[in-house]
């Protein structure tokens, strides 16, 4: 008779397999250990010392959960899993970031048809490595092998992040003025919001019909190049903005574009303007624009249009803030004002005025 593992691995699931992908990827999790991690890999929860909370007086936690959406059929077609990882702590950690929290911990989970050891350590090689950047830990996750439900070389991704914030320090809607100013941070590209719309437009039969290892002029490098580049991570710079200077609230640009992520944190008596103008979008949103003729509104309603981030701050320190941003290695600039709601305005709107140069 064969053995329980045996006929396990006949339907599909190999422990084996996961078992090489945790020692492979023992090491790039260790790269994101903070001092209050207790343990390590192999346990059935991840364990953090919060001892330190003791020194706030009203700690707040704040925690998001997200995954990546398609951006992983890219990853997917150009057999590169390395940097999808930084997409998804992006989506989680700097979400928890706009309200002032520092990001602790997180942990991911990974549902695949078959589990490949050396594409599972990828993917968490770069999770690990983006929560390096961010300075959170990485204490544990899960790898789901699901034969039958996904393909042998399909595979997603999901995590979840805790954070902390002083009750006083937290960064909100019920913090912004009139006369606030619009600080708009530049995106990487695409990010990980809207590649359903992508990849209709430029790769289905329906759209543009190209190819990922298309080179495009207007990009200056492939297609699935320019689709694949990683999430920009905001967090430690934003947490700097937050402690440093007089940031009243920030928004995540994500899935719905730059003025409905705005929105969440604009109070419903005033009405913030942002000016267009101020700066033109990376190609590949034209490109998108234009090769699927997208008409603007569509396209501002689904992607970031170059802006990742975005903070709501006192006029006094944004020569601070753009210093701090630019020390960081985030190119930012003014983009518009926050101003009391005049007659017939809809409560706490964002509008976006103007027009991109060379659109």
């Amino acid at each position: 008779m064969n053995q329980p593992e045996n006929a396990y691995a006949a339907a599909g699931v190999s422990i084996e397999a996961a078992d090489r992908a945790i020692d492979l990827m023992k090491g790039w999790v260790e790269k994101s250990r903070r001092p209050e991690v207790i343990g390590g890999l192999g346990g059935f929860a991840g364990l953090f010392d919060a001892s330190a909370l003791k020194a706030y007086d009203r700690p707040v936690l704040a925690t998001s959960t997200d995954g990546v959406g398609t951006k992983v059929a890219i990853a997917q077609a150009l057999d590169k899993h390395d940097t999808i990882g930084f997409d998804l702590v992006g989506m989680v950690v700097d979400d928890l970031v706009v309200c002032g929290a520092e990001p602790l911990f997180m942990t991911d989970y990974i549902a695949t048809g078959r589990v490949v050891p050396e594409r599972i350590a990828a993917i968490v090689k770069g999770i690990a490595e983006a929560c390096v950047e961010a300075g959170c830990a990485l204490v544990g996750g899960e790898i789901a092998e699901h034969p039958g439900l996904l393909g042998p070389d399909d595979y997603d991704v999901a995590g979840a992040t805790t954070g902390v914030v002083e009750a006083e320090q937290m960064l909100g809607p019920g913090r912004v003025r009139p006369g606030d100013v619009v600080i708009a941070m530049k995106s990487s590209g695409v990010h990980s919001n809207g590649y359903s719309l992508v990849r209709h437009v430029l790769l289905s039969e329906a759209g543009a019909g190209w190819s990922l290892d298309r080179h495009v002029d207007e990009l200056g490098r492939t297609l699935g190049e320019e689709l694949l580049t990683p999430t920009k991570l905001y967090t430690k710079p934003s947490l700097r903005l937050a402690r440093e200077t007089a940031t009243h609230a920030m928004a995540h640009v994500t899935g719905g574009g730059l003025a409905a992520n705005l929105e969440r944190v604009v109070p419903a008596e005033l009405t913030v303007t942002i000016d267009r103008g101020t700066w033109t979008p990376l190609p590949v949103f034209d490109v998108v624009r234009q090769a699927g003729d997208v008409a603007q509104a569509d396209v501002e309603a689904t992607l970031n249009c170059g802006v990742g981030m975005v903070a709501l701050t006192d006029p006094g320190s944004v020569d601070a803030a753009l210093a701090i941003l630019a020390e960081t290695g985030v190119e930012a600039w003014v983009a518009g004002e926050v101003r009391a709601l005049a007659d017939g305005e809809r409560a706490g709107s964002v509008n976006l005025v103007g027009q991109h140069p060379g659109w």
